[in-house]
């Protein structure tokens, strides 16, 4: 017995050892707003892409809980976590690191009446799972935004405040949880990586609470975002990829973003000559055609016969990027029409361009030809869609 105590205090004496001769694990918190690269330039795809690259980390933590993560399965606003950080660590081989955490369906019914993650079967025009749009503010947000914690005042104030209403009181409760529990896998991420580097992509209001978690642990060093440089535009350009392009024309052209107005179509435009500078493609085509009828530089009816010619010679291309996250439905948390093909698109494009010119009969029968190569569900979801598009446009 006197001997199992002394290799135990022995082996425990050894780990203090360890413990004190390991160099600390750099963590850097990166809090971004959900989708914004899409609209923001100065916090683009490309930049947070040569960002990452830059930093060169060991791990790259991401905002989804480690069950989720392991079936494929993200939330569909993170688009740079699915469409950027992941394939950018997959393709460069470096280790990602599920750290989110959501209560279970169960309990989400139970406490909010309804599964927060499932949206319902046609999106709501406003409200609670409506399609996807940012106000202008958004437009000139920068990559290291969150970095400053007055930009996060708002949140950091209801986070420390319990509402005035003790049964009202839930979303902080969890929100607070949820936090702690990521800024824990963060600290065990970090212990995997001892004197190396892990990035975190997190939704930018939790950034600061994370840290304020590890900011005493002995075995992280917490560094800003910020104080390791911007990439330059040289860098940013080596990083541009297609797929960026086309979910920044796709999301601001054809997607809810565009009904708003709040487009930056400087923004937009070097993403399409982007495009077109790599050859001619049937999405490229149909993305100029949009362009170009928004800025007013053809009319209704040049946009319509341009659309008809990209859907006779499409065939079956599929755009680069589109979105979707469940393909049995007909649109995406970005555009109510996300899930179609590009000659389907294009028809589709051409049908609300003939309505908008009043003539009806066209415009049903373009939209019926784009409509039955659709499912049932699919078939529903867009007719929905097209009668609440078509009822705004003609008030």
């Amino acid at each position: 017995m006197r001997k199992l105590g002394l290799l135990l205090f022995a082996l425990l004496q050894a780990a203090g050892v360890q413990a004190q001769e390991a160099k600390p694990t750099t963590v850097v918190v990166l809090g971004v707003d959900h989708a914004a690269q899409l609209v923001a330039r100065n916090d683009s795809p490309a930049l947070l892409d040569a960002f990452l690259d830059k930093l060169d980390p060991d791990a790259i933590c991401i905002e989804r809980s480690p069950e989720a993560f392991a079936r494929g399965d993200y939330y569909d606003f993170t688009y740079e976590v699915q469409d950027l950080v992941v394939p950018m660590a997959r393709r460069e081989g470096i280790e990602l690191c599920a750290m989110d955490w959501m209560p279970p369906a169960e309990d989400m019914k139970l406490g909010f009446g309804l599964d927060l993650e499932a949206p319902p079967e046609l999106r709501p025009a406003k409200g609670y799972a409506q399609f996807l749009s940012f106000e202008r503010p958004s437009l000139g947000r920068d990559l290291f935004h969150a970095d400053d914690a007055k930009n996060l005042d708002r949140v950091i104030r209801w986070a420390a405040t319990p509402a005035a209403k003790t049964k009202d009181d839930l979303a902080r409760r969890l929100y607070l949880y949820r936090t702690y529990m990521q800024a824990k896998r963060v600290a065990a991420a970090a212990r995997a990586h001892p004197g190396g580097t892990v990035a975190v992509v997190v939704g930018e209001f939790h950034k600061h609470d994370i840290e304020a978690i590890l900011k005493d642990d002995p075995a992280i060093t917490l560094v800003q975002p910020s104080s390791l440089g911007r990439p330059s535009e040289a860098e940013a350009k080596a990083h541009d990829r297609r797929e960026y392009q086309v979910a920044i024309a796709r999301f601001n052209l054809l997607g809810a973003q565009a009904a708003t107005g709040v487009v930056d179509f400087d923004y937009v435009r070097a993403a399409v000559e982007a495009l077109e500078a790599q050859g001619d493609a049937a999405e490229t085509r149909l993305l100029r055609v949009r362009l170009d009828l928004l800025q007013q530089r053809i009319g209704r009816k040049e946009a319509i016969a341009q659309y008809k010619a990209i859907a006779a010679g499409a065939g079956k291309a599929e755009f680069s990027w589109n979105g979707v996250k469940d393909k049995a439905r007909v649109d995406s948390y970005f555009d109510p029409y996300g899930n179609l093909n590009v000659r389907q698109r294009a028809l589709l494009e051409a049908a609300r361009e003939s309505h908008a010119l009043g003539d009806k009969a066209q415009a049903l029968k373009l939209r019926d030809e784009c409509a039955g190569e659709l499912t049932a569900r699919q078939r529903a979801q867009l007719l929905a869609y097209w009668e609440r598009d078509t009822a705004v446009a003609t008030k």
